[in-house]
This record gives C-alpha cells, structure tokens and sequence, in this order.
C-alpha cells in the first residue's frame, strides 16, 4: 500500500481514494470510500488501453457479467463508467488470499470442515450464476478468495452467456486454466455448459484438501491429456462425503455430474452460511486478514491521501502521469494450524463497530473448537468490521502487478548490491522450469502465474528468466543474475526486461529460490510488488 502521489487522482466518481493497492498491464487498482464510508476497490485502466475499442469491449462485457451476478458467495459491482474517457469500475472490498495463495503459503491443505463450507458456499455461487445464463469458464484456486464471511468465487471476465450472444474471442484472453478445465472445454466439441464449472469446482475442492491438483503434469499439454484421457489422483483425499461429491464432479461425462445445488446440499445439508457463522476458517488466515484490516485503518490515520484535490475528471491523461508505482507492507506467514475466529454473516456497517470476544473455532477432535486468546478477538473483530467483512475486492487485484519505477525493499539486510559469496555453481536441484500461483501483500494480493527457468551460471551470469502472467494475458518478463549459491538457498538479482509494458517494476530487486520439498519457493524484496512468494512445481 502507498499514499498517493501529487500528481495521481484524490477521487473518482463519487469515491475518494486513500492510497494505491497495485498496479500492472491492465491499469491501477486505489483504496477507496465512499461517501457513506464504504471501503471500496477502484480499478482504473491504463489510459492507453482505454484507446483499444477490442479492451474496451471486453472490460464493458467483463462489468456486465459482474453486475448480473451477485449471490451470497459472488461479489456485485458497486458502479462503474466503462464508457469514460479512461473507464474505471469500483468494487466492495475485504482483506482476503485466494485459495491458491493461502494453500501455498501455508504448505498444506485446509482442513476438512474447511474444505466442505468452501465447496457448498462456491456450489450455491455456481448455482447462482447458472440460473442467469452464465457459465462461469474459469473456476480455479486463483479465482476463490477466502473472507471471514464465507468464499467468495470473483472474476468473470471470461464468463459466457450459454445463448453464445456475449461470446468474444480475443487474443491474450484464456478460455481457461489448464488442470482446471472441463474435458469438454478442452476438446471445443459443442457448447460449453454449466457442467463444465462444475468439474472445475470438483478440481478445486481436490487442490484445497490435498494441497495438489488432481491432474499433476510437467507441462500444459501433459496437463490437458490427463485431464481428457486419465482418472484424477485423489489418494490423498480420505473416504467420506467430500470425496464422493469430488469424484462425482470430476466425471468426464458432464451428464453424470451433479447440479450445483446437489453438491451444495450433499457438502453442507444445513447450508453453507451456518457453517460459516459458525466459524469455518483456521486461526492462521482469519489472524492474516485482520492484519491486513488493520493496515487499512492506520493508513488513513497516518494521512495517507494527498493534500491537495486532484479530481480525476476523465479527460485524457498520458501514460505515467498516475506517478510512482505502489508500495505494500508484507506481514511474515502464520501456521494454517492456527484456532479460529467466529464469522458472522451480518457484519455491522461502517460506524457501528461490534467487537465479540467469543472464538468459536474450525471443529476439532470430538466436535470441540478450540480457542483463541480475548485480545487477538478484539483486534480481529474490530478490524474487520470497520472495514466492511463480507464485502470483497471483486476484480482480482492485477495479477502479475508491479510497479513502474519502484525502489527496492530488502529482506534479512540484503540488498541488490549484496556482494557474491559462498558457491558458483547451480546445483541440479534447482535447474528446469518451475512454475506456481504467486501472491503478494502476505497473501492478499493474487499476482496471476510465476514460471522460472533456472540454468547452469556463474556468480554474475545469468541465472535464468521470471515470467508473470495476469489475467489478461499481460507479462512481465524478469531476467534472473546470479549473485551466489548458499547450502540453503539460490540468491539472484531480478531486472524488468526491456520488452516489458510500463505497468512492470523496471527497477532491479533481489530474489531468492528456496527447496521445500520436490518444490521452489520463490520470495521477493520488492516491497513495490507486495514482496511476492510463490511455491512452483518442476514442469520441465
């Protein structure tokens, strides 16, 4: 998070803005409230890309789509002017990692409790969306956001109308993600229909119980052929309900899948919203999210926005003139083992802060819920019901963001001009091409696909390359110098390519690769980028 610049807007529309989320190829994404003091997201795109007539016309069907939705477990448009001069869209926003950050951060599954509210709440969204003719087309761990409040499945910027009469083909625009997809989606034989999110839903319900996609592969094609031609691998998914509604929806024939509200009543028979009232994340992420609720409250208090009223009126505006790239305070992971904290589903407006110290948690051993200190309910509870908890920040936070121009942050006091020490040479263990979901801002903020390719290199040499993809499509392209070889780690400095589009960070950052089992973590010191962390799998 970074207070605004002199030269960036203090409002848009009716909202005023408080500082900047992030930034990447599509546009800049501000905090903001709203008169009434609702915190809201504001997504502005790049004015060059307000330009493009092909942009325009899928970000005014991707504000369409998101509009017709809005079910208990999706997230509504609050307002939007995809016809202005540089199109803007403003959504609700809570604190909240997608599913992928937080299985990855944690280096775990979530529990089995968990994993059943999340099913039902994202089958009821399914159910939601398919009674208004959608399908949704790219249900993955990415697009599920994990709030206090309950799951909440975002991004419909490639959602089709099962009529075919919002259908756009667009290069750079996925039709989906590979492991994820239907086998239908992936042979294009005939109309994709609503069975297709529902073998995605069944795919994302495997990763989030056993930390693993149910179709592993070293590459997209291998990935692709398995899902079409091979049984998922659900070994470590125990014997129950969860596994037979998981099998169930990842049968290849769409007909033998369950409808959405099936799976929802055979997941959770007494609705997925008592589960969560009831409590249904582990401690760890709940204690994440009101960290990030409590960053929010001190940035106003710290007078963050810029003095000076600087109205974004829409007139058009030069690539750069929004100033200096966004900056966010990362906290250090928590267990995901960690009690939990009650989520009410009616959480109170802006100005009417209750705080609950109760801490009804994720069942544990014999039915009883374990703990959590008075204190940490308080700071919790407050927090998040100030900034309105059961809201979310729909559109996700641009994928694969960084900043233009940004100054590097340094972690455990190393900086890029750390000098070279220790090893030369790349052990084997590190070389190939590894690949993961990454995420910034201690796991808040989604960052689209992390792909590394590490070589043999001497200190000096180049290591290899880091490649970003956001949802569009967009890249940020990274080459990787090695600056040394420890017993525990591989050490290298990251520079934005030349080819890179202005909404990457330039500015070069040290990185860091990391084993933790068969995988790589991948870190980042580049606070302009939400210090991101990723944890990649070999894929060549």
């Amino acid at each position: 998070m970074q207070p605004l610049g002199a030269d960036e807007p203090t409002e848009v529309g009716p909202y005023r803005l408080l500082g900047r989320l992030g930034s990447g190829g599509m546009g800049r994404v501000y905090l903001g409230r709203s008169a009434g003091g609702r915190t809201v997201a504001v997504k502005i795109v790049h004015p060059h890309l307000a330009l493009d007539e092909e942009f325009r016309t899928r970000f005014r069907r991707e504000v369409e789509a998101a509009r017709r939705v809005g079910g208990a477990w999706t997230a509504s448009v609050l307002d939007a002017d995809p016809e202005a001069a540089v199109p803007w869209v403003a959504t609700a926003y809570a604190a909240g990692p997608s599913l992928a950050a937080a299985v990855a951060s944690a280096g775990a599954p979530l529990p089995e409790h968990t994993v059943r509210v999340l099913g039902a709440g994202l089958a009821e969204a399914l159910a939601a969306v398919h009674d208004l003719g959608l399908v949704h087309r790219d249900v993955k761990p990415s697009n599920v956001l994990l709030t206090v409040d309950g799951p909440l499945l975002i991004d419909f910027g490639i959602a089709r109308a099962t009529d075919g009469t919002s259908s756009l083909t667009s290069t750079g625009v996925s039709v989906g993600s590979p492991g994820y997809m239907a086998p239908e989606q992936i042979l294009g034989k005939g109309a994709v229909s609503g069975a297709a999110d529902v073998f995605s839903l069944g795919a994302v319900l495997a990763y989030a119980a056993t930390g693993q996609p149910p179709f592993p592969g070293d590459s997209s094609a291998a990935l692709l052929y398995r899902v079409v031609h091979e049984e998922p691998e659900l070994g470590k998914l125990g014997d129950g309900p969860l596994r037979e509604v998981v099998e169930a929806c990842l049968a290849k024939d769409p007909a033998a899948r369950p409808a959405p509200g099936e799976a929802a009543r055979r997941l959770a028979p007494e609705g997925a919203a008592r589960l969560v009232a009831a409590g249904w994340l582990p401690g760890a992420l709940v204690e994440k999210v009101g960290r990030s609720a409590v960053q929010l409250l001190n940035l106003e208090a710290a007078g963050a926005v810029s003095s000076g009223p600087v109205a974004f009126s829409g007139a058009a505006v030069t690539v750069g003139e929004f100033g200096p790239p966004p900056v966010m305070d990362a906290s250090p992971a928590t267990p995901v083992d960690a009690p939990a904290v009650p989520a009410p589903r009616d959480a109170p407006r802006p100005g009417k802060v209750s705080v609950s110290v109760s801490a009804a948690a994720v069942p544990g051993e014999g039915g009883r819920g374990r703990r959590l200190s008075c204190s940490v309910a308080l700071a919790v509870a407050g927090a998040l019901a100030a900034v309105t908890v059961g809201s979310v920040f729909l559109f996700r936070m641009l994928p694969g963001d960084g900043g233009q121009g940004a100054d590097s942050g340094s972690d455990a006091g190393s900086s890029v001009s750390e000098p070279a020490t220790e090893g030369t040479a790349v052990p084997a263990r590190y070389l190939g091409v590894w690949e993961g979901e990454g995420s910034g801002l201690d796991g808040t903020l989604p960052m689209g696909t992390f792909r590394v390719t590490v070589q043999q290199a001497d200190v000096g040499e180049k290591l290899g390359e880091m490649r970003q993809t956001d949802i569009l499509g967009g890249v940020c392209l990274d080459v990787l110098t090695l600056k040394k070889v420890t017993q525990k780690e591989v050490v290298a400095t990251s520079a934005g390519a030349k080819s890179n589009h202005s909404g990457c960070n330039p500015e070069p950052h040290t990185i860091r690769l990391t084993p933790t089992g068969d995988d790589l973590t991948y870190t980042s010191d580049s606070t302009a980028e939400g210090n991101p962390v990723a944890r990649m799998s070999r894929v060549e």
